[in-house]
């Protein structure tokens, strides 16, 4: 029973931030799928990694990078990228708390939204491309595993930590029913696992992850002092574009 209710919440969350099959008639299990958060992140990697090895035999690092976003973008279904744009028209209208995620909850993308994600699909093609042409194979090939585990990871973080920001209203709303605990990052641990043989490069996985977490919820809390389901799908795209930008940087 507790082998199927735990299926059931993977396969919850596989459907809810890709566009990956996971079967029919599958119970939605909003709090139950938090933790697995970084294991689809990890799914998605994986696909990622065979993606860029596959087409890197007929492109070089430039052409791959690109459609290795592309790839990214496609298989989420551009669910977070959404997040991102409606999350830069609100905080950045410089309006109040309450007119701010009234404009995120709008569907339609202003200027904010389209600059913000036009530079962080730049970010990460400029990440992905250093990435590929800094490190060794091995390295690549690990991070384009485990870096779209770390950012998965980073909304259990933001649920944890800010309160939500509508009142029982919103797609995000079913993540804040009730407090998670420790059990729910258990999973963050694999990717942070996998970083320890990535040497220096995984010293600055780590380190970044955090200081850009912190930065983000920072910058939430103090502009509106909650989170929305647009903010968590800001912050994975965040997350993702500054990891790869930071590991692919000559230096480490």
């Amino acid at each position: 029973m507790i082998i199927k209710k735990n299926f059931t919440e993977f396969r919850s969350a596989i459907l809810f931030i890709t566009i990956l099959p996971a079967g029919k008639n599958v119970a939605y299990s909003p709090i139950g799928m938090i933790k697995y958060f970084p294991v689809v992140g990890l799914i998605l990697g994986g696909l990622l990694l065979v993606f860029d090895v596959t087409i890197s035999y007929f492109w070089p690092p430039l052409v791959v990078a690109v459609l290795d976003v592309i790839f990214l973008v496609v298989v989420t279904g551009a669910f977070h990228l959404d997040g991102l744009g409606d999350t830069a028209d609100g905080l950045f209208s410089h309006r109040s708390r309450e007119k701010v995620l009234e404009i995120m909850k709008d569907s339609r993308t202003g200027m904010m939204g389209l600059v913000a994600v036009f530079c962080i699909l730049a970010v990460k093609i400029a990440g992905i491309y250093s990435v590929k042409t800094s490190g060794t194979h091995f390295q690549t090939l690990a991070l384009l595993l485990i870096v779209p585990a770390y950012s998965r990871s980073a909304m259990i973080f933001g649920i944890r930590f800010l309160d939500y920001g509508r009142e029982k209203t919103g797609t995000g709303l079913d993540f804040f029913e009730k407090a998670i605990g420790l059990k729910d990052f258990s999973f963050v641990l694999i990717p942070v696992i996998i970083s320890l043989f990535l040497g220096y490069k995984g010293l600055v996985l780590n380190l970044v992850f955090l200081g850009t977490l912190m930065l983000v919820l920072g910058f939430y809390k103090k502009k509106l002092n909650c989170i929305t389901g647009d903010m968590l799908g800001a912050l994975n795209e965040i997350m993702e574009a500054v990891l790869f930008l930071a590991t692919g940087a000559l230096i480490v």
